[in-house]
């Protein structure tokens, strides 16, 4: 593992910043489109029958799983996100761990089936992912701008990670030593065993760490990104959209089938940003389908803004930072 690393030091270069904007009422939201690489772990496991991981365990199709979530990524942003697949790689393997370690298929099963605890420690070895596929020189190269990585339980991925110059937290700690690739870019974990919904809660966690950092130093009265998560267990009476975790009316993580009625800005964020007319309703679970994992998070991100301008240097396309965090001033 250390000599690894040292490769990539080799390598390092300093971060670039993003040119300052100055603030305007009318700059267009910018459309990003992410060639994206994507390797899909799914090992067989039947020898017999040849059978994949996924398969044997009746588990999803990855063509579906990523066909649904750029449908809903397309329709959240309205239009101003679009993936572009430029190529999947099938890997037949369990991938390494941080200590070198991988598994195999009897024991992996054997893991699922209780006989043994999950391998520790639990982590996926990035940079031999990173390596193997010539992650840093393509990204360097334009050849990609984000990597998706299909796995499953106890492979050990984070839900997302960042890496290049100046990569900073992004629900996981920033992959050292990865300045060659020359912009940053995100390795999202997607696990097969699980469906659409949960692909977008590893988005709506980008968006918190992403947005966190792009408001880093805004002072709380004009930071308008602490005033979007706003929920009733923070601020009763003046809840906005909530987090990934917590609706508007939330009282515990994951409470997303609450009945009980409180007021929201949800209506002024979507209709009237970022000329706020003070609009409140009262919302409860009916209004992001009632427990539904896939709906709540399509309601929470199709009320992040999107529109013309740019306040505080932060432009009013939120979605422009969270596609390309190159974007996010450091």
């Amino acid at each position: 593992m250390d000599a690894m690393l040292s490769l990539f030091r080799r390598k390092e270069t300093p971060p670039s910043k993003p040119t300052f904007v100055p603030d305007s009422p009318d700059e267009p939201p910018q459309l990003t489109t992410l060639k994206t690489l994507v390797i899909v772990y799914d090992p067989v496991v039947d020898m017999v029958s040849g059978k994949q991981l996924s398969e044997h365990m009746n588990w999803n199709r990855v063509e579906d799983l990523a066909r649904g979530f750029m449908s809903d990524i397309l329709q959240v942003s309205n239009g101003l996100v679009r993936y572009q697949i430029i190529q999947r790689l099938d890997v037949d393997d369990f991938p390494a761990k941080v200590d070198g370690y991988k598994y195999d298929a009897q024991t992996y099963l054997d893991v699922l089936r209780g006989a043994y605890l999950p391998y520790m420690p639990q982590e996926a070895n990035y940079y031999a992912i990173i390596e193997r596929f010539n992650i840093l020189q393509r990204v360097a190269g334009n050849e990609i701008d984000e990597v998706w990585i299909f796995n499953f339980p106890h492979a050990g991925f984070y839900e997302s990670i960042m890496g290049g110059p100046g990569a900073f937290w992004c629900n996981a700690p920033p992959l050292k030593h990865t300045e060659a690739a020359k912009r940053r870019f995100v390795i999202m974990g997607f696990s097969y065993e699980r469906g659409v919904g949960e692909m977008l809660e590893n988005m709506g966690h980008r968006v918190e760490s992403i947005m966190e950092k792009t408001f880093e130093g805004i002072p709380d009265e004009a930071n308008l990104w602490k005033r979007f998560i706003r929920h009733e267990q923070t601020h009763p009476g003046h809840a906005a959209l909530g987090n990934v975790h917590f609706a508007p009316n939330s009282e515990r993580d994951y409470d997303w089938n609450n009945p009980r009625k409180v007021w929201s800005e949800c209506d002024d964020w979507l209709d009237n940003f970022p000329n706020f007319k003070g609009a409140a309703r009262e919302v409860n679970a009916d209004d992001w389908g009632r427990g539904d994992t896939r709906e709540h998070h399509k309601w929470w991100l199709k009320h992040l803004p999107k529109t013309n301008g740019r306040i505080n240097g932060i432009h009013n396309n939120w979605w422009q930072y969270v596609a390309n965090p190159n974007l996010v001033n450091l």
